[in-house]
Parts: structure tokens; sequence; C-alpha cells
């Protein structure tokens, strides 16, 4: 559903324009209603169309409550989620407290994932593309670590 990368901006009152690409999509499957939550192990923040958010809230909540790491991940995942809707002009308003944990300032990156949409720092977004591709990273992908049977 989302592929590919596309840069955006936030303005001073928090908004941000969603690209052309993404916006059409959003707005075909979702009638342009989001949810936007926190990822639990990267600093970005994760953006669903409201008909895939409510499969992925579905999921969390038949988790068994008496583990304790699945009543942290609701917490986090449910906790943050923000249902936002795009304006005419093609921007959502992302709360403070979100941008605050994604790190969020002016210069974004929005990165296609499938049935979500990641916002990434710019600065963050290159940090970890840098890490991601360094030689001792490639090496351990070269072994086959944790990517079963892919070829790129």
């Amino acid at each position: 559903m989302f592929r590919g990368i596309s840069s955006a901006k936030l303005d001073a009152k928090g908004r941000m324009s969603m690209p052309a690409r993404f916006r059409e999509r959003l707005v075909a499957v979702a009638g342009g209603k989001v949810v936007v939550t926190v990822d639990m192990r990267e600093k970005c923040l994760l953006l669903y169309p409201l008909p895939e958010w409510e499969e992925v809230q579905r999921k969390l909540d038949a988790l068994p409550n008496i583990r304790p790491e699945n009543r942290w991940l609701q917490r986090i995942l449910i906790g943050h989620a923000t249902d936002l809707e795009l304006d005419a002009n093609g921007r959502i308003l992302l709360p403070a407290p979100l941008r605050e944990q994604g790190g969020l300032e002016k210069s974004l990156v929005l990165v296609g994932q499938g049935n979500k949409i990641e916002i990434w720092a710019h600065d963050t977004w290159r940090t970890r593309v840098d890490e991601y591709t360094s030689e001792e990273n490639g090496a351990l992908l070269a072994e086959g670590d944790g990517i079963v049977g892919l070829s790129v």
C-alpha cells in the first residue's frame, strides 16, 4: 500500500503536509482519517489509515493481559494512538506530545512501510540510514542474520 520515501515539513503550528502520493492513498482507503502513534523501538512515529489501525488495535486488544510485555505494548501503542484527519489542504496537526516523542522539528522524512507510514526527523533518519548501511551491519546482513531467503 505505502512504498517509497518522501520529504515533508512541519510548520510552526505542528502541521505536516502529506505528500500527494501518500495523501491520495489515505483519502482513498480511509477518507483522510488516520491514527498516529509512537514506535516501540525507534524514535519515529507510525501513521496508519484508520481501517489498518483498527486491525492493529484488534490484535493488540487480543493479547493476553497477564504478560507484562503485552501490557506495555498495549500501553505504549494504544495509549499514544491519536485519531487525526487530513484537512482541506492535505495536512495533519501532530499533537505536541507525539512531536516530542518522535523528536520531530521542521524537516521530516516519511517512509512507506506497507500498511503504515513512518514519520522521522530528517537528522534521525540520516543517522539511522548511515548505521543500517555501515560495513559492520552489511556484514551481519550478508550472514543472513534475521533475513531469511531475501536476495536484494
